[in-house]
C-alpha cells in the first residue's frame, strides 16, 4: 500500500531530503508518542511529539520534545523570551496548525511558527516525528530536521513526573 504524500513529505521531497516513511496501526484511545514508538520500533527518547504552545510576549510556537518526556514551560519561556507560556487548549490546535491531535508537525504547519526542538535530539542519527497524519511517521537527520522547520535546539524537555 503506498503511503499517502502529506504536505510535511511534498516539502521534504521537494527540498531533496533524505528521509524514511513508517507506517503504524492507529489507535485512537492510545495517541501518546510512546505507543507511536513502540509501534514503529524505536526508543521513546528517539521518536518526538510537536506541541502547540502560546507566550504571552511572542505568541504561538511549536516545542518539539521526546515521547518519554513532558514539556518544561519554564524552560520554553525562557527560550522563547516569554515571562509565561503554556500549550494551547485541544480544540485550538487544529485551526492553529492544519494538523489533529496524533498528526501535528512542524514540517509544512499551516504557519510558520517558531520552533523549538530539544536539544537531546543532535544526539541521534534520526529522530522520528509525525509526518502530518495519524499512522505516520518521519524518520530523518536531526540536522536537515532543524534546518527545514529552522528550529533553535533548547533544552526544553523534562523526565515525565508520575
Amino acid at each position: 500500500m503506498a503511503i499517502a504524500k502529506t504536505n510535511a513529505v511534498r516539502l521534504l521531497e521537494r527540498l531533496e531530503v533524505t528521509f524514511e516513511l513508517r507506517e503504524y496501526e492507529v489507535d485512537p484511545d492510545h495517541l501518546d508518542a510512546e505507543t507511536v514508538a513502540a509501534k514503529i520500533g524505536l526508543p521513546p527518547e528517539q521518536v518526538f511529539k510537536t506541541l502547540v504552545a502560546r507566550g504571552d510576549k511572542q505568541g504561538v510556537c511549536l516545542a518539539v520534545v521526546p515521547a518519554d518526556c513532558e514539556l518544561d514551560l519554564k524552560a520554553l519561556a525562557k527560550a522563547t523570551g516569554d515571562k509565561k507560556i503554556e500549550t494551547v487548549a485541544l480544540k485550538e490546535v487544529e485551526p492553529l496548525t492544519g494538523y489533529i491531535r496524533g498528526g501535528v508537525t512542524a514540517l509544512a504547519c499551516k504557519k510558520a511558527y517558531p520552533v523549538y526542538l530539544e536539544e537531546t535530539a543532535e544526539l541521534f542519527d534520526v529522530i522520528s516525528v509525525s509526518a502530518g497524519v495519524r499512522g505516520v511517521q518521519v524518520l530523518l537527520a536531526p540536522g536537515d530536521y532543524i534546518r527545514v522547520v529552522d528550529a533553535k535546539v533548547a533544552a526544553i524537555a523534562k523526565v515525565k513526573s508520575g
